[in-house]
């Protein structure tokens, strides 16, 4: 009996180092994958900075959204993204027509002040303060937004100034609207986006003439839910863009004469169902890595669409990238990736677009399907921001260094170790059934 173990044993133990043997010198043959390449990120020099500018003039007090006063929705509101600010934001607080209760028009027009200044927050005295804003006197817009560009200060990233108001600036000089190109001339990196609690056309084109000349955003809003969650977008975008300040680039109309573009970040302006063309130098064995969002900044046409569309240099499509929606957005996005031939490498052109000939050079297109909603301005273009990497290119799935392929040798593996598995347990069954039988 001792012996018909000792032999069944060691004939079990042999074949489970065989499967253990056989499997690891399979799964020794697979190709791993490069390590992702990733683009080198810009280094951060400052925290992300908003300054939220709030209406508190005696029109707040109307009662119009949802049954509640425009001054009480916006105190909920901004309670609620202070309540969910990112730990690494500066966030400030400034009022407009907060202090000055009389009917001198001259000096209620100097009523700015800065509630809480732009830094590490508080939450619980920020949200205190806000809490304590009764609706009071003037409209002075213009001034708070040179206010709030001091309160942000200089620097080599962009600062977002949040301006919620019910109604226009009944303060000019100075013009609000004259007020951001001013600031926007002076390149501080800028940008103020524009909320609107009231809904009348001399209201709703002055915010969007500000949100314009800054590459800010303007909402139509008519709900505290609206209201909150567009604030916590925009203070969030404020984390997302500030450590690289968008280069300012000017898309052309066809390939040749394309601006050429690096790595990096690059905003533009497009014009309502247009298309730009811009050129990336892209070597061979290099992969094309791109992403484009376009910002319906104003009221549009449910039905609306983004491309993004690489092609060669004869026009060849390459690769795309599609985004489509039916119903009111924030922002259209999309991206491709597209990876050269390495120099060795066949480049006949292909459907897929692989091996196509570039002579060196990837034509990026962004078009856009948006249609303006009638009466609205169709200048100045949408805002569009355009993100460009190139980066060594990843192993292709069925390039000659994967073999037979991922797939294929995995397969192969699983088979063998199941074969050899039931091989094993037959074998453990039969040694089980001869002690059985012994004892």
């Amino acid at each position: 009996m001792t012996t018909t173990r000792r032999r069944t044993a060691t004939r079990a133990a042999g074949l489970l180092s065989a499967l253990a043997i056989s499997a690891g010198m399979l799964l020794g043959t697979l190709p791993a994958y490069a390590d992702e390449p990733s683009g080198t990120a810009a280094a951060t020099t400052e925290a992300p900075k908003v300054d939220l500018v709030l209406d508190v003039s005696g029109s707040m007090r109307a009662t119009d959204i949802e049954g509640r006063s425009r001054i009480s929705v916006a105190q909920q509101s901004i309670g609620e993204v202070i309540d969910a600010l990112p730990a690494e934001t500066e966030f400030g607080i400034r009022t407009l027509g907060a202090t000055y209760p009389g009917n001198d028009k001259a000096e209620g027009c100097k009523d700015t002040k800065q509630l809480y200044p732009v830094g590490k927050t508080n939450k619980v005295e920020a949200k205190t303060a806000v809490a304590t804003l009764r609706p009071t006197g003037w409209t002075p817009i213009g001034l708070a937004l040179r206010g709030a560009a001091q309160d942000l200060g200089n620097g080599p990233t962009t600062r977002r100034v949040v301006l919620i108001t019910d109604g226009e600036d009944s303060c000019a000089p100075p013009d609000p609207c004259e007020v951001a190109r001013e600031l926007a001339s002076q390149g501080i990196n800028l940008v103020v986006d524009t909320l609107g609690l009231a809904h009348d056309d001399k209201t709703r084109q002055q915010l969007l003439c500000i949100a314009n000349a800054t590459g800010g955003t303007y909402t139509d809003v008519r709900t505290k839910e609206q209201l909150t969650d567009k604030v916590k977008q925009l203070v969030n975008r404020a984390g997302e863009t500030y450590r690289v300040t968008p280069a300012k680039v000017a898309g052309a109309d066809a390939c040749p004469n394309a601006p050429v573009l690096r790595p990096g970040v690059y905003s533009d302006r497009e014009k309502f169902s247009e298309h730009r063309v811009y050129r990336v130098p892209v070597k061979a064995g290099e992969e094309l890595r791109a992403s484009v969002s376009v910002t319906p900044d104003r009221a549009v046409a449910r039905d609306y669409g983004v491309l993004l569309l690489a092609t060669d240099t004869r026009g060849q499509e390459l690769v795309r990238g599609t985004d489509a929606g039916s119903g009111r957005t924030d922002v259209a996005s999309t991206g491709l990736r597209w990876s050269a031939p390495a120099a060795d490498e066949d480049a006949t052109p292909s459907p897929s677009g692989k091996g196509a000939a570039t002579d060196g050079v990837v034509c990026l297109v962004v078009s856009n399907s948006f249609a303006a909603q009638a009466g609205v301005q169709a200048e100045p273009g949408l805002p569009v921001e355009l993100t460009v990497d190139v980066a060594k290119a990843s192993p292709s799935p069925d390039g000659p260094a994967m073999g037979l392929g991922r797939g294929w040798i995995l397969l192969l593996v699983l088979t063998l170790a199941g074969l050899l598995a039931g091989l094993l347990f037959g074998w453990v069954a039969r040694w089980r059934i001869a002690v059985w039988r012994e004892n």
